[in-house]
């Protein structure tokens, strides 16, 4: 057997497969990739990204072939043919772009510089640019550029050409080739099925370490003390996946994704040994002044950890000297707005860009708060604030925050809670109605936060099943007021619960303004209005599942706001098999929601699935946990009311995950 190897552009591969000068062998399975996937594939090339090798065989044993999945592949090939072995997602891909297949409308936005599959809300916003249509080259990159700039786009002309000619040049990028000759079909067939055999997904961070380790000696061993170190010390979640975002963090000022192995390759030791420096400092500075200020004892409730990647810039690089305490409730009232506010559950490189930039800056407090937009309002939670927030929300995690902040107790052991704590002591959360004297309500209604009270495991085992109006008598008035519970007796029964969800929403809203305005620094402007603390505020999502225990049924979704009513379905197994593929293998899917096709993606440490006029973002646990709530929830598809699908068209507005129900 013999390897020749060779290096062909793009373009050329592209008219190879019109002249079915390349083919597929009979043992090749058949195309599978969704459009997620192939706009994934067009960024990696725009982006100058490793994109793989392709792998051929040539033989004149001609076997048989089956076609690719492309149309206008039937010009007369003018060499002998090659069989393609390796590369067929890929090579398909690119010709379905390449050549306007209708299962390939993957357009760019200039700004955002994102590609994605077209739909009715990108067709409706002329910022975004058919891929098909640059590649055609019908129409000039300046005339292109004046339309663009007309459309409202914000960066200079210069930006705009660069951009649009990166695109327009992507048929130059090349591919690495390689072709076996002089062997035959058996032994293709056993190298085919060893090239194509399935391996364990690698994250940024897995390739992170892997290029550290061969540029920098020892940096895992580093790395794996240092999350040992923070381990014992409550933040478990500080491992060596966070350490190594938080070093990218200081190294390349963004995340993951904005460094490159070709940009490691000219970082000397002194510079990544300084950026480690930096990364211990800053955290040896910031975890005490969580737990001293915050009273976040453990890392487990912090929502999202990126939040803390600016504040260890910032601590890890300030000169050595004391911090004035407004400086302190600074940096803590910006974590829990960024918090509130699911800053990184989108645009999440993006955001923490301009975060890290902002931590550079003479005045970093100022400058990461005016990010926020905090200059210009004073974040306010109302009682509609947490209307229909379940555990998943940020807002819960400031409830355990107010509820410590107030003395609450653990109703049995009477101590102060604590997350994390092992055994009896374990803190959970508990329905305070519980859930099976609720049958009338809707589950949204009966895990609303507002129904929800932290105590240990042997407490909420104690109370099992019974009513408020049981158990309530046993525990002291103080004891439930920490926990922000009204007394009224008359709140107590189930048929009252609606009532009582208002009156505690309110309690927890009040407590919670009052923590941010505890941290929110003096030499902010006081006399700004308030504004919503989240621009989720006001919105919600529901989702009930329909089937039975023999169809894995279809799953409605309820939208609604200020402005939003929207209705639509999926089904079941196809949004499941999406959501499941992007959280355990890192892989993009589409889904089909009221007959449209919409990318499930995986950004950075989230996952973001556009779902009518929201674009829900969460992290792999929290999509698990929405899976397995609705199927343990499931309704009978004979209740299943009827729904006109109809796709969504507008803009979309930002939505945790964790404010779904």
């Amino acid at each position: 057997m013999h390897i020749d190897r060779a290096t062909l552009h793009v373009s050329e591969l592209m008219r190879q497969i019109t002249r079915t000068e390349i083919r597929l062998p009979e043992l090749q399975r058949s195309y599978v990739w969704r459009p997620t996937q192939v706009a994934k594939l067009v960024d990696s090339l725009y982006q100058g990204f490793p994109f793989g090798s392709l792998l051929f065989w040539q033989s004149d044993e001609a076997p048989v072939t089956r076609s690719l999945a492309v149309t206008g592949a039937g010009e007369q090939p003018v060499q002998p043919p090659l069989y393609l072995l390796d590369g067929q997602q890929r090579l398909t891909s690119l010709h379905r772009v390449f050549h306007d297949h209708p299962e390939a409308q993957i357009v760019f936005h200039v700004e955002k510089e994102r590609f994605q599959n077209q739909s009715a809300a990108t067709q409706a916003d002329p910022q975004w640019i058919k891929v098909y249509t640059l590649l055609q080259r019908g129409e000039s990159i300046i005339s292109m550029t004046r339309r663009l700039k007309d459309a409202g786009c914000p960066l200079d002309e210069v930006q705009i050409e660069d951009r649009l000619s990166a695109v327009r040049s992507l048929g130059e990028r090349t591919f690495h080739v390689e072709t076996l000759r002089e062997c035959g079909y058996q032994e293709v067939s056993e190298i085919f099925v060893r090239v194509n055999s399935a391996g364990r997904h690698l994250s940024r961070a897995d390739l992170a370490m892997s290029t550290l380790s061969a540029k920098w000696p020892g940096v895992l061993d580093k790395f794996q003390k240092e999350a040992a170190h923070w381990r014992r010390a409550g933040y478990g979640d500080l491992d060596v996946e966070f350490l190594s975002r938080a070093f990218a963090g200081v190294l390349f000022g963004g995340g993951m994704s904005s460094w490159s192995v070709n940009d490691l390759s000219r970082v000397g030791e002194d510079e990544l040994a300084r950026a480690w420096g930096t990364v211990e400092r800053g955290l040896r500075h910031l975890v005490p002044l969580l737990k001293a200020n915050l009273g976040l004892a453990r890392s487990g409730p912090l929502p999202s950890l990126v939040a803390l990647i600016p504040l260890i810039v910032l601590l890890g690089e300030r000169p050595d000297g004391p911090m004035a305490a407004q400086t302190a409730d600074a940096l803590l009232y910006w974590l829990l707005i960024a918090t509130v506010r699911a800053r990184y559950s989108t645009s999440s490189d993006t955001n923490l860009t301009r975060d890290i930039q902002a931590a550079r800056k003479p005045d970093p407090a100022r400058e990461l708060l005016r990010n926020l937009g905090v200059l210009q309002a004073v974040p306010a939670i109302t009682a509609e604030s947490l209307a229909g927030r379940s555990k998943e929300s940020p807002y819960f995690f400031l409830s355990l925050l107010v509820a410590q902040r107030n003395g609450a107790r653990d109703w049995w052991y009477a101590t102060s809670i604590m997350p994390g704590e092992s055994d009896d002591f374990q803190l959970q959360y508990h329905h305070v109605h519980p859930v099976a004297t609720l049958d009338r309500y809707d589950k949204g209604e009966i895990n609303d936060l507002a129904n929800l009270a932290f105590i240990s495991r042997k407490a909420n085992l104690k109370i099992s099943d019974r009513s408020p109006a049981d158990y309530f008598p046993s525990v002291e008035a103080a004891t439930l007021r920490a926990h922000f519970i009204p007394l009224d007796e008359d709140l107590r029964a189930a048929a009252a619960f609606p009532r009582f969800l208002v009156q505690r929403r309110r309690l927890l809203a009040e407590a919670m303004t009052e923590l941010l305005a505890s941290f929110r620094p003096a030499w902010l402007d006081r006399t700004l209005p308030s504004g919503p603390a989240a621009t989720s505020d006001g919105y919600k999502l529901t989702m009930v599942l329909y089937g039975s225990a023999w169809l894995p049924g279809r799953l409605l979704f309820r939208a609604s706001g200020a402005d939003v009513e929207w209705t639509g379905t999926t089904e079941m197994e196809d949004f499941a098999a999406a959501v499941e593929a992007a959280c355990t293998e890192g892989r993009d899917g589409d889904v089909e929601i009221n007959g449209e096709s919409v990318p499930v993606q995986v950004l950075e440490d989230a996952i973001e699935v556009p779902i009518g006029p929201f674009l829900v973002s969460g992290t792999a646990q929290e999509w698990t946990e929405i899976i397995e709530r609705e199927r343990a929830s499931m309704r009978s598809v004979a209740h299943m009311p009827a729904v006109a699908e109809k796709p969504w068209a507008g803009e979309r507005v930002a939505l945790p995950a964790g404010s779904t129900d």
